[in-house]
């Protein structure tokens, strides 16, 4: 195998790429990347098992068919590391893999190729087309909430559901759910298909679609998710599971309806938590006419008290929340103004955007 490739053909690629290398080395080759020379074209591929990442690079001068794996991250930081002036030269020579570059040279311990597993290809039953920047901005309006290794395994992603035209990201940890939808150009499916697409696999694809502008082809089929994206193709398994019925968890009873410009109600609740308890989070809300209190303390005995003027004309009321949630829903919200829709004491609150009801976010309460 030999082949060489200028230095900004390849460093993002191969960064890209590179985030779907097993990050804790239970196979040795599933910490290497798999290089593949073919008739003048250059495809790097990583996988972890779980997701699969390739590129295709398109050769210009001689190259010789072959392929094999290296280490990903000494072969990203030597890449990075060169000046560019030069291109980078890459020969297989036994089973050392040489790079030259000037009057660099690098020689990368290997791993055959046979030894490296492929993502087995399936057939795929749902495919449709949509803009790079509306998908991201879904993922992106959902993806805080997923869970981190839960033990309920099916909460450690993001359900993608798609509904004719109408194609929904929600995400929950057990304790606040996020939610948004879009309609999509044409109508997609006849029933209702939902998948569970895993935390690293919506974190990578996420990066990919941050590269570049331009359509995405999506891909689901009963285990698998896939993305091509101009010449990077993105492969995740779902999870094997059953998400939480969403609609059950969205407040039913929610009458009364507090408003506010959402830069001024984030920053209060920002500031209040610079003294709430660093473990549990908790602040208290109080609620008068037109008028919102936030308390803050900590096992200092340290406090906050933060007033606003708010547009609220229910009956007063007392409940606490995990601040950083809130914060994490606001954040998430991109217009001027926002809604709480609120129940009782006990009840979860609903927030979405004054303006429109695409997004929705659910957090619980908590006895403070």
């Amino acid at each position: 195998m030999k082949f060489s490739v200028e230095q900004d053909q390849l460093v993002s690629p191969l960064q890209l790429v590179s985030g779907a290398v097993e990050k804790r080395q239970t196979l040795p080759v599933l910490g290497n990347l798999l290089l593949r020379v073919n008739e003048g074209v250059l495809v790097i591929t990583a996988t972890d098992l779980e997701i699969e990442m390739s590129v295709k690079i398109n050769l210009e001068g001689e190259s010789q068919d072959g392929d094999i794996t290296v280490p990903a991250r000494k072969l990203v930081d030597i890449c990075r590391s060169l000046s560019g002036e030069k291109p980078i030269k890459f020969t297989l020579d036994e089973n050392k893999l040489r790079i030259q570059s000037g009057r660099n040279r690098f020689s990368l311990s290997t791993i055959s190729a046979q030894e490296f597993p492929n993502i087995e290809d399936t057939l795929f039953t749902t495919k449709f087309s949509i803009e790079n920047v509306k998908l991201k901005e879904l993922i992106d309006k959902t993806q805080f909430a997923m869970a981190q290794q839960d033990v309920r395994y099916y909460l450690n992603g993001m359900l993608f559901e798609l509904d004719g035209a109408k194609l929904l990201t929600v995400a929950t940890d057990g304790h606040r759910l996020a939610l948004s939808k879009i309609e999509l150009e044409e109508s997609v499916t006849e029933e209702l298909f939902q998948a569970i697409v895993p935390r690293k696999g919506v974190m990578e694809a996420n990066k990919l679609l941050s590269s570049s502008e331009g359509e995405s082809v999506i891909e689901f089929n009963s285990n698998h998710l896939r993305i091509t994206l101009g010449d990077y193709i993105f492969t995740s398994k779902l999870v094997d599971g059953r998400f939480p019925d969403y609609d059950k968890v969205l407040p039913k009873n929610a009458e009364r309806k507090l408003e506010s410009p959402r830069d001024r109600i984030k920053d209060a609740f920002s500031r209040a938590s610079i003294l709430c308890n660093e473990k549990f989070r908790g602040v208290r809300l109080l609620l008068a006419e037109n008028k919102l209190t936030i308390h803050a303390n900590n096992p200092e005995q340290e406090e906050a008290e933060i007033e606003l003027d708010v547009d609220y004309s229910d009956e007063s009321m007392e409940i606490g929340f995990n601040v950083s949630y809130l914060v994490d829903a606001l954040n998430a919200i991109k217009t001027p103004s926002v809604r709480f829709n609120l129940g009782d004491a006990n009840s979860s609150v609903l927030i979405e955007s004054s303006e429109d009801s695409d997004s929705l976010y659910v957090v619980m309460p908590m006895r403070l």
